[in-house]
């Protein structure tokens, strides 16, 4: 082999990555066999960052751009450095590239369901459901707590505990949002912002970042639900004596039309028919559903008392019932011409002109002629 295929060997010019998966967060660049030329260039393409790890220390970020590796204030060890060495340098230099593109459409799903207290329904349990998007905010930070020496670092490898530290933030949000099962579906976008917000410091920790966090639905257990379509369907139903009718004008005409029946099914839908038209034109005691007789029918209530005020040398009294103004018209005290007046009237009035004062004069005889 001679000199000149030796240092190809030796020599890299150009560093750079080009990604085609859709997963891939951090992708060491192989160099087994080779050393980082000096002047050598670094190729940093946009959505990505490149970390440099010296000696097992983290040296330096670089970040979208074209750089030359040729300063000597780089932590960069070359071949060219240490002739004595015959090209084996013992100082070696690692290059991780790190993805900062978004990774969309990550799922995250409770496993168990979120025990909650509801104030319409009681305790609840809840599941739910959603996506979320993550990035790399510190490619460093990332690189030192997660990644570590893993030469090809995928989204997979991370996404299990995202979703632990989502649930666990969502179950606390939910428990003290205080928000009624009933209204949650209309309040997911700002529920989707809480917990964001409330994993962000955790997730910062990791190098990372949560741009969209989504929840897609919040489900009962099958049971509840069960019981809430029937609750709903009640009130869609409205009179269910009306919906019972109904139902069996129905059924009487399937079975009038049944031509399987025959003369039975004929003669079943004319009887039917007969029945309910009995029924619909004479409620009685077979026009009541048979589980629900009719009820008494409830009496309206007693009209209401009106009470006076009686006017006498620019003073009121009063109020005064219609016996104690029956009482003063025997004792004198309330005549005719003696101004009254109640809710509902116009101004007062003497009250011989109002019509139910008037009968309290006529208890009493009038004076005898020639009196």
């Amino acid at each position: 082999m001679g000199i000149f295929d030796f240092l190809s060997g030796q020599f890299i010019d150009v560093i750079h990555w080009t990604d085609d998966t859709r997963d891939t967060m951090v992708w060491r660049f192989e160099r087994e066999g080779h050393e980082i030329k000096y002047g050598a260039k670094l190729t940093v393409r946009e959505g990505q960052a490149a970390v440099f790890v010296h000696e097992g220390q983290l040296a330096d970020v670089f970040t979208p751009g074209l750089y030359m590796l040729e300063t000597n204030n780089m932590p960069i060890m070359t071949s060219l450095q240490h002739w004595d060495h015959g090209f084996q340098s013992p100082f070696k230099s690692e290059i991780y590239f790190v993805n900062t593109t978004r990774f969309t459409d990550q799922k995250w799903g409770t496993k168990n369901p979120i025990i909650c207290r509801d104030p319409e329904f009681g305790p609840v349990r809840l599941r739910a459901f959603g996506t979320y998007s993550v990035r790399v905010t510190d490619p460093g930070k990332f690189l030192q707590e997660i990644v570590g020496t893993d030469g090809e670092f995928t989204m997979d490898e991370i996404s299990f505990q995202i979703r632990n530290i989502i649930v666990q933030e969502f179950s606390r949000v939910v428990a003290g949002s205080g928000i009624p099962v009933l209204d949650m579906a209309a309040n997911t976008a700002d529920l989707g912002k809480l917990v964001a917000t409330a994993i962000s410091e955790t997730i910062a920790a990791y190098g990372l970042s949560i741009p969209e966090l989504y929840i897609e639905n919040i489900s009962l257990p099958p049971a509840v639900e069960e019981a809430l379509d029937k609750r709903t369907s009640m009130g869609v139903v409205g009179d269910l004596g009306k919906f019972t009718q109904y139902s069996a004008a129905e059924a009487m005409t399937k079975a009038a039309s049944n031509p399987g029946g025959g003369g039975m099914a004929a003669g079943l839908g004319a009887g039917m028919g007969m029945a309910m038209g009995a029924q619909m034109a004479n409620p009685g005691p077979w026009g009541a559903a048979p589980s629900a007789p009719a009820a008494a029918p409830t009496p309206p209530p007693p009209p209401a008392e009106h009470v006076w005020h009686i006017a006498e040398n620019g003073q009121t009294t009063g109020p005064f019932s219609k016996a104690s103004m029956g009482r003063m018209v025997t004792e004198g005290k309330l005549t005719r011409d003696s101004y009254v007046w109640t809710e509902g009237q116009d101004g007062w009035l003497k009250a011989g002109d109002v019509a139910e004062l008037a009968r309290l004069f006529t208890v009493m005889p009038p004076p005898p002629p020639g009196a």
